[in-house]
């Protein structure tokens, strides 16, 4: 049995060649090679040996204009690990090249004719929007069986509805093992004496030992391995075995391992019980106010955080590093118009692992005790929010969005929303009802970016930073801003007004 760490999940799922093959409006038609081929990305070359500039994995299309030797050409397409090939007909050769569809069957290279109506960018743009389908597809999946694995987590008996859970949802076999290898429970399929021999070795991998790895991964009589070390310090280990492998399930076992970590902490107190109860309610969609009543009295803070080292641990070991428990993982952040504060489940299509689909670092929701001190952690940005009573949570959650997204504009490690100050001495209603009045010429997302702009003191790289805009947006906004309001944003006056309306609306 070989044993290696999970590789990272790739931006996107691979496309299957013969699903691209079955787009009638493209006119693709396959001459050489098996049509099962998994497509990355798609990479388009006229160099007579593309090797150097290939990653694997490739569909690469090329019309043939340097092809002086088909077979040492498919011979070094198929060393640089590519795909497929595509191979446009017209404007060099009407037919594609005898030679080449030979070269390719002989070397098992799927060969892909490209009628003449067909540019290669439609190719490319198809492959973009399959890949973009199963990403979906995937994230949904990976959002169902969070939600499966938190219902499950909730019930009387919660290790065995976990892993039943977990074993369900990839379709395979998966068991708790003690500190010394002995299966503590378990759920799904039955293995084979050999495949239950090589996961107890491989729980052992990541078991107590002391610098051991979080996770690791191989393969026995044709199922695929994992094993994933659980938090808590007692040895125990999550070991699960499958089929296949698919990109959404380290994702999917990662919850797992926070879910059973609770579950199984030892000392575990009533007052910790409870407070996971809530957090377990919160995850499964329900009300803050409402998961309140079980957290005991408060005040709370709230923490925003992005940042980790991109595994699925990464979370649970910020929030074991603050003394609490993962709320949410993949959904912190300013709230939006698609995602309300404090809704777990509100990640929308973003991971739940170690990074969003764009690579950017995950983002984690956290809840603690106002009296816990937050302090800046390593690999990690915080954005915290004042100490809020339970009915407001959203609140908190609303400051510490805030808080993260100064910390990251600013580059800083720890941002704390800051108290209103002078203008806490007004009257609410009277300032909202004057707020409301001053900013009604303009709506989002220029009362955003004036917003941003201004707490970043004007500076338009900053801002631009924040909103993950370019700069030259953030001028246009800000001057059609000032148009709006009739007012000149470059006097101090003005912006301390505007800067006061915006905190009450």
């Amino acid at each position: 049995m070989a044993v290696q760490e999970p590789t990272p999940t790739p931006p996107a799922p691979p496309v299957s060649l013969a699903a691209l093959l079955s787009r009638r409006d493209l006119g693709l038609r396959l001459l050489a090679g098996p049509p099962d081929a998994a497509v990355h990305w798609v990479h388009t070359s006229e160099m007579a040996d593309p090797y150097p500039y290939l990653l694997g994995g490739e569909l690469l299309m090329t019309a043939g204009v340097q092809l002086p030797d088909p077979e040492h050409y498919v011979e070094r397409v198929v060393a640089a690990g590519a795909a497929a090939l595509g191979f446009g007909v017209a404007p060099v050769y009407d037919t594609v090249p005898a030679a080449l569809v030979a070269a390719c069957e002989r070397h098992g290279l799927p060969l892909v004719e490209v009628p003449p109506h067909t540019p290669f960018t439609a190719v490319a743009r198809a492959v973009w929007r399959l890949m973009a389908e199963a990403r979906h597809r995937e994230l949904r999946r990976v959002t169902e069986a969070q939600q499966s694995l938190a219902v499950a987590a909730a019930r009387p008996a919660p290790v065995p509805a976990v892993l039943g859970a977990l074993a369900s949802r990839l379709g395979g076999h998966a068991v708790l093992y003690a500190a010394d290898g002995t299966p503590y429970a378990a759920a799904g399929r039955e293995l084979p004496a050999e495949v239950s021999r090589a996961l107890v070795d491989l729980a052992g991998v990541v078991g107590p030992r002391p610098g051991g790895p979080a996770s690791a991964s191989g393969e026995g009589e044709g199922l695929r391995l994992a094993a994933y070390a659980l938090g808590g310090g007692d040895g125990l280990t999550l070991g699960v075995a499958t089929e296949s492998r698919e990109p959404g399930d380290h994702t999917i076992a990662g919850v797992a391992v926070v879910l059973l970590s609770l579950l199984t902490a030892p000392h575990r107190g009533a007052d910790v019980s409870a407070r996971d109860t809530a957090l377990v309610r919160l995850l499964l969609g329900a009300p803050p106010e409402e998961a309140a009543r079980a957290l005991g009295p408060g005040p709370w803070t709230v923490v925003h955080a992005r940042g980790g080292d991109g595994t699925p641990f990464a979370a649970p070991s910020l929030a074991a590093a603050l003394g609490t428990a993962l709320v949410d993982a993949g959904g912190a952040g300013a709230p939006t118009a698609d995602t309300g504060p404090m809704e777990p489940g509100g990640a929308g299509d973003q991971e739940a692992d170690g990074a969003e689909p764009d690579g950017t670092p995950v983002a984690v929701r956290l809840l603690l005790p106002a009296s816990s001190p937050v302090t800046a952690q390593p690999g990690w940005t915080l954005g915290v929010s004042s100490p809020v009573e339970d009915r407001d949570l959203a609140v908190g959650d609303a400051q510490a969005g805030r808080a993260l997204r100064r910390a990251e504009a600013t580059r800083a490690e720890l941002v704390r929303h800051r108290p209103a100050g002078f203008g806490g001495l007004m009257d609410p209603a009277e300032a909202a009802a004057y707020a409301r009045t001053l900013l009604a010429p303009i709506g989002e997302p220029l009362t955003e970016t004036l917003r941003t702009w201004l707490s970043l003191h004007g500076n338009w790289d900053r801002t631009a930073v924040a909103l993950e805009i370019h700069r030259n947006t953030v001028r246009q906004r800000i001057a059609r801003c000032s148009t709006l309001l009739d007012m000149d944003l470059d006097d101090a006056n003005v912006r301390m007004e505007l800067w006061f309306a915006l905190g009450r609306v």
